[in-house]
């Protein structure tokens, strides 16, 4: 597929090449073109004027790690309401491509293998939004849609720019208490997080306590299909600060965990509340009623 290229700017100086960016969407394709479109957009942000032009508006999209996040698009505001048949849409950050589509033909960059895509069956309709799976931290920043149109009857092919999308990132965190002996279960929350550190309480170093590729380090221990750690029989050392990190050593999560002896009457009320069977729960509540009458007998003696 061809490469995103813009108009090559002639002799105009660089303030009103800033005005066609404004007020012109169309980019003509040239095969020798100097300078792209999202070139022209970087020299207006450093110029200090809006990145989009005056009739489109930024949309903002905030998503966590591991979750889905949907860049909307519609290419109708920008090439009205008729249906297109030959719907061919572009997707790209500032400076890299990052998806493409145009009938049967395909293409998405590396870094988004297997993550992204527009649903082919509602691009007719008008609905060209891009799908990320799996969003990574590394996946925030501003996304830029395109829809190329001509190309007939010996016409030139022109780059349509439709919407501009900022995506926000957010990793997980989360505060958790155990007793001793209980296990804590760590989500990964995605098959990019390669590796959990932790940190005591009382110290400022951080240790490896599990790597992507061990099935099981000393009580860590994980699950075969899901992307979660259990960490079992927790002592009181365990507690502090745990983060699940990727590839590139960002944070997908953060668990800050405390390990206390807790009250029994609590204990037994959260074995209340785990869903089990009948003659357990009633076991359960007999067990209840004896600590709760012996704690009243012992402070009638008092």
């Amino acid at each position: 597929m061809s490469d995103l290229r813009g108009e090559r700017g002639g002799g105009s100086s660089p303030h009103s090449a800033h005005h066609e960016i404004l007020h012109k969407a169309t980019m003509t394709y040239q095969d020798h073109g100097m300078c792209s479109f999202r070139v022209l957009v970087l020299l207006a942000w450093f110029l200090g004027a809006p990145v989009v032009d005056s009739s489109s508006r930024l949309l903002s999209v905030t998503s966590k790690v591991g979750n889905q996040a949907v860049l909307p698009c519609s290419w109708k505001q920008r090439l009205g309401a008729a249906a297109r048949p030959d719907c061919h849409v572009q997707w790209a950050t500032p400076t890299d491509r990052v998806f493409e589509l145009r009938g049967a033909q395909r293409w998405e960059a590396e870094e988004f293998r297997g993550r992204v895509e527009v649903p082919v069956e509602k691009l007719g309709s008008g609905d060209c939004s891009l799908v990320i799976s799996d969003v990574q931290i590394g996946d925030a920043g501003s996304y830029e849609s395109f829809m190329v149109v001509g190309g007939h009857d010996g016409a030139s092919k022109s780059q349509v720019f439709i919407q501009m999308v900022r995506l926000s990132v957010l990793d997980h965190k989360s505060t958790e208490s155990r007793g001793p002996g209980e296990d804590l279960v760590l989500d990964l929350f995605t098959r990019h997080s390669v590796r959990v550190v932790f940190q005591d309480r009382n110290s400022s170093d951080w240790s490896v306590l599990w790597a992507r590729g061990d099935q099981e380090a000393g009580r860590l221990l994980k699950h075969p299909e899901e992307e979660q750690l259990t960490f079992r029989r927790l002592r009181r050392e365990d507690q502090g600060t745990y983060k699940v990190l990727d590839e590139h050593g960002l944070a997908v999560s953060t668990v800050r965990l405390s390990v206390e002896e807790r009250p029994k009457a609590l204990r037994v009320t959260e074995l209340l509340e785990t869903p089990t069977d009948g003659a357990a729960r009633r076991s359960c509540s007999a067990l209840l009623v004896f600590i709760s009458s012996a704690s009243l007998l012992h402070a009638g003696r008092v």
